[in-house]
């Protein structure tokens, strides 16, 4: 079955590197792109969208995805901005719609696999900081996913090492230090850096073009017709009960 497929964000940078390949996708037809001056929810409806895949402003994220339910369609969604509160509510919408959305911070699968690989680290080296930088025109700081590592290392006990609480040292992330970097020429990329007793470890990842983020949202889109309810990051769809 062919999945129809609605873009919303057309004209930004992620929209123009993922709608080509989206067209070009096997099983997918990309039947609208669409942009902030749009009205998503009537552009779902009149194509009869099995999935809208959103990656626009962190202030239209809550309404987009609304928006998404209320065209009786599922959604994969790589915008940032939703609260603790806005997910839970968004969870209870989507399973009262019997529909699935996927938010995630991040479509790269070299990024998933660093974050599993930080997850087993951790048990060894409790000591962490991370240093993630983006293109100058990045919004965010930090990055939605250094803060989604930071918290997930957190959740496993890690923390950063003790100090002034000064603007150098990072923006503290539940208990672990996040540094930014924001330069010209480059895309994306994050480092996890592990202290040990006489050693340390480095986890790295490099994002050298937006087209990296194309085959996890191919896969998005080709799952998430199968869930209902918040699917919180791509994990789930990669790895299912493992995730």
């Amino acid at each position: 079955m062919t999945i129809r497929v609605v873009f919303s964000g057309a004209a930004g940078r992620m929209g123009r590197a993922l709608c080509p390949g989206l067209r070009a996708a096997e099983g997918i037809e990309l039947v609208a792109e669409v942009d902030v001056e749009d009205d998503l929810g009537a552009v779902a409806r009149a194509q009869t969208a099995d999935v809208v895949v959103d990656f626009t402003t962190p202030e239209a994220a809550v309404p987009n995805a609304r928006a998404i339910l209320a065209a009786r369609a599922h959604g994969v969604i790589g915008t940032t901005g939703f609260s603790s509160d806005d997910l839970e509510t968004l969870d209870a919408e989507a399973r009262a719609a019997g529909r699935g959305i996927l938010v995630a911070p991040n479509f790269s699968l070299g990024m998933i696999l660093l974050q599993r690989f930080a997850d087993e680290a951790v048990a060894f080296f409790p000591r962490v900081e991370i240093v993630e930088t983006h293109h100058e025109g990045k919004l965010d700081a930090p990055s939605g996913t250094a803060r989604s590592t930071a918290e997930r290392l957190v959740a496993r006990g890690a923390a950063s090492g003790p100090g002034p609480d000064d603007p150098s040292r990072g923006l503290d992330v539940s208990g672990v230090r996040v540094h930014s970097l924001r330069l010209e020429s480059v895309q994306a990329r994050q480092e996890v850096h592990f202290g040990g007793t006489g050693e340390g470890l480095v986890l790295r990842h490099d994002a050298y073009d937006r087209s990296c983020y194309l085959p996890g949202v191919v896969r998005a889109v080709h799952a998430i017709g199968d869930h209902v309810g918040l699917v919180s990051g791509l994990e789930p769809i990669l790895f299912g009960s493992d995730a």
